[in-house]
């Protein structure tokens, strides 16, 4: 029997160690909450150094990684002309404050592969990508109220931390202290492909809402694709009603395609929020749309967004060198394919073991649901079996496999990931979902 198979004995002194140091500095010992693993139990990971497909901990020992940052290393860990583009960057600055050329370059790479983005502005992260679209959007319509979609998540601002899926699921927080309710109470939430829902909000709301934020592919209460006809009804109830469209492709971007997404799914927003993969690994977002919608933004026009490291060159030169490797011919395909053999030999898995379980997948990203029927919205999601997942988790860790340390995240694959990977991450499933059959839960 093989060690996937089996549990590995691993050493975890050392990043115990570290992490005991950091909760006495960093808040809950992370810069992130899911990180603490609060949700699935056990030690939280203290990664020291990542290469292709794995990560390394603390203690040395050598984990398969379908985490990638969250979905930012597409093309695995210390991508060698990653590497070399930072390195080289570093020796000649920084972070200057004013325009280089390289801004230039990165935009130019993004526009020529998304043509109905004419105008992009750099920022650090998907949080302010977001909130700056949604102030744009408001800016332009002169109206308030904001629409989501129950289980998205969009990123930390205040209009986004109702019913937000992803970490606030992970953690079972149902509203955020510290967001006025008079801030709140500008988001109308309403579930995920149900245009009738969006249709009613709409009339309720005659003539106050700037705007749809959406994640084309929603990922953040787990992978959930879009029904067909959704995004392309957003489109037309926004339009016919006045409103813009934001697409969130924070995740989505540069991910299923070398491009948008949108333009797999037949929809095409307003303004785009673009975020990780764009980076390298290094923090970049971006938003971006027509002309006429981005002049708004200063110092061309009133609405006001600035950032001292928007667009610094480190970040822009790692972005360039990601983006010009995504033009590899069969590389979407190639991850497909991967993604493909993975779900549906952990779907012959879950049968053969007799756990109730869906897997919700496109492209190259994909979500265990271990819930008792088919996934389409956040109140499907909600009702998998939270603990079922945090068990499988630990399981799958020991066996040196690093999923997703929450129900309500998506597992992605990199370009790295290879056929041996796959089957590697079968046999660990296998032993796994035995191991919940037949022994109790430490």
């Amino acid at each position: 029997m093989s060690t996937a198979q089996t549990q590995v004995k691993r050493e975890h002194r050392r990043s115990r160690e570290i992490f005991e140091r950091a909760e006495q500095v960093l808040v809950g010992g992370v810069s992130s909450p899911v990180r603490a693993f609060r949700s699935v139990g056990g030690e939280p990971l203290v990664i020291e150094r990542g290469s292709g497909q794995y990560l390394y901990d603390a203690d040395g020992n050598e984990l398969l990684d379908f985490v990638c940052s969250w979905g930012a290393i597409i093309l695995g860990h210390a991508n060698p002309a990653i590497a070399e583009a930072i390195a080289d960057q570093a020796r000649r600055g920084t972070s200057f404050g004013v325009t280089t050329e390289l801004e230039l370059e990165l935009a130019t790479l993004i526009t020529r592969v998304i043509p109905f983005i004419e105008k992009i502005r750099f920022v650090s992260s998907g949080t302010e990508a977001t909130m700056s679209a949604v102030r744009l959007a408001r800016g332009i319509t002169k109206r308030d109220f904001i629409v989501k979609f129950e289980g998205c998540y969009h990123g930390h601002a205040d209009s986004f931390l109702s019913h937000a899926g992803s970490g606030l699921a992970t953690l079972g927080i149902a509203e955020c202290p510290g967001v006025p309710q008079a801030l709140a109470g500008l988001t109308l939430n309403v579930p995920f492909n149900d245009l009738r829902a969006v249709e009613q909000v709409f009339s309720r709301h005659k003539d106050k809402i700037a705007a749809v934020i959406v994640e084309p592919v929603a990922a953040n209460m787990g992978v959930v694709p879009p029904e067909t006809g959704f995004l392309k009804g957003l489109q037309e109830i926004t339009h016919r009603n006045g409103a813009l469209l934001i697409v969130d492709e924070v995740i989505t971007g540069f991910r299923l395609r070398n491009g948008s997404a949108q333009e797999l799914l037949g929809v095409e927003g307003d303004l785009t929020t673009l975020g990780k993969i764009i980076g390298g690994g290094v923090p970049v977002a971006a938003y971006g749309g027509r002309a006429e919608w981005m002049n708004h933004v200063a110092p061309l026009g009133p609405v006001y967004q600035a950032g001292t490291l928007a667009g610094n060159p480190l970040a822009m030169r790692a972005g360039i060198a990601a983006l010009k490797q995504l033009t590899k011919p069969d590389l979407y395909d190639e991850m497909t394919q991967m993604a493909r053999r993975l779900v549906f030999g952990l779907r012959a898995e879950l049968k053969d073991a007799g756990i109730p379980a869906h897997i919700n997948a496109i492209g190259s990203l994909l979500t265990i649901f271990f819930a008792p029927r088919s996934v389409r919205n956040y109140a499907d999601a909600k009702r998998s079996d939270t603990r079922r997942y945090a068990r499988f988790f630990r399981e799958m860790l020991n066996r040196g496999i690093f999923l997703a340390p929450s129900q309500f995240e998506a597992a992605f694959l990199s370009a790295a990931h290879t056929t041996a990977d796959i089957d590697r991450t079968l046999a660990a499933a296998h032993g796994s979902l035995q191991a919940m059959t037949t022994e109790p839960a430490a």
